[in-house]
């Protein structure tokens, strides 16, 4: 009884919050038109009958954004009630993230009820409390014998430096994404949900970057299903993985067109003491195929292949470039064969990362580039 008067006060201070605006003025992300299965095969797979489908196709993972437009942060919520394996393999030097530890292989538990990707930096981690408010009040968590305890892993990129820094994702933002993704799933690429604030190019600060978003890319081979949402927040270059060609990064002081961030490196050997303008990629890799933790930490690992190949420089000591990889399903399937394709959908969601963003807080998107020219 102590418990469900406790859950009834802090869901009426959560609602109370949101409807007064005390934790600032958001909304949820529009939900995308309707989309369907592709019917011809992906480019890179010619011959194994791979095609595109929605990212919301992945069994049992629902997913809700939120954003805060005006203070230019977000988050984003994936959830399986009934619990999903999952890996993680963080590769950055400043990660901001919470129940990490869940993941590793010798802990534990076996399954999660949550992933949350989200901005604020580590001032973001609260946003997981309310994720874990609404899974509770639904009946889903684990059980301890005096209450369900719902298992909730987060990762943050710091977007503190492009629109108001005292404006982060919290705990009611992280309830109504839950929500959401429960009752009403909404994702969709572009400037949304964690995506709202990310941005690529910054070793020479934020006046020269460019506006990104969040991403995603899934395929269906026969009964295996596998795909990427990305968070794309670097301090590097962007590629298209396929081409070699630039798409995103470092511009120009004019801003008319493409600088080298590793060639801007290199012209100086001094230490740069502070990096943090605003840095690091999330991911998460979703697959219906059946892996257990220590099997998924690998494919997230081959996952950053995918980072490997578009991002450069990536992994560096101001960024905070993190994996997760989720298991679904039952299907079988070959681990190095799905590590392989973990690395290819998220290069193709970091280019639809690019591709969807839209210009904004006075920083120039792909699109709006390519119009000038």
């Amino acid at each position: 009884m102590k418990n469900k008067i406790c859950m009834s006060i802090l869901v009426s201070i959560l609602a109370a919050a949101m409807l007064s605006g005390s934790f600032g003025v958001y909304a949820a992300s529009p939900e995308e038109p309707a989309a369907s299965e592709q019917t011809e095969e992906v480019s890179w797979a010619q011959g194994t009958g791979a095609v595109e489908i929605p990212i919301t196709q992945i069994d049992s993972i629902r997913i809700g954004q939120v954003e805060n437009a005006q203070a230019a942060t977000g988050c984003t919520v994936f959830i399986c009630e009934d619990g999903m394996r999952a890996g993680l393999d963080v590769r950055g030097g400043g990660p901001a993230s919470r129940e990490s530890q869940l993941l590793n292989p010798l802990m534990a538990a076996q399954q999660i009820h949550a992933i949350v990707l989200s901005g604020g930096s580590a001032y973001g981690l609260g946003t997981a409390n309310g994720v874990m408010a609404y899974l509770e009040e639904k009946g889903y968590g684990y059980d301890t014998g005096f209450a369900l305890v719902p298992l909730v892993a987060q990762a943050d990129i710091y977007d503190l430096s492009v629109g108001d820094s005292t404006v982060r994702p919290d705990a009611a933002m992280g309830y109504e994404a839950a929500r959401l993704a429960k009752e009403e799933p909404n994702y969709r690429d572009g400037n949304y949900g964690a995506g709202c604030g990310a941005t690529v190019g910054k070793i020479n600060g934020m006046d020269t970057c460019m506006k990104t978003g969040i991403g995603s890319f899934a395929i269906r081979i026969g009964d295996l299903k596998i795909g990427a949402v990305v968070v794309l927040n670097a301090l590097g270059d962007i590629y298209d993985w396929k081409t070699g060609e630039q798409i995103a990064g470092l511009l120009s002081e004019d801003k008319g067109e493409f600088r080298n961030t590793a060639a801007y490196m290199m012209s100086s050997i001094e230490a740069v003491d502070n990096k943090f303008t605003g840095n690091t990629t999330l991911a998460v890799v979703m697959t219906n195929a059946a892996f257990d933790k220590a099997q998924l930490c690998k494919i997230a690992g081959m996952a950053h292949d995918g980072y490997a190949r578009s991002i450069n420089p990536v992994h560096t000591s101001a960024d905070g470039d993190s994996i997760y990889a989720v298991s679904v399903g039952t299907v079988s399937a070959d681990q190095d064969l799905v590590g392989l394709l973990a690395a290819n959908v998220v290069s193709e969601a970091i280019v639809r990362a690019v591709e969807h963003a839209d210009s904004a807080y006075g920083y120039p998107a792909a699109a709006d580039l390519k119009k000038e020219d």
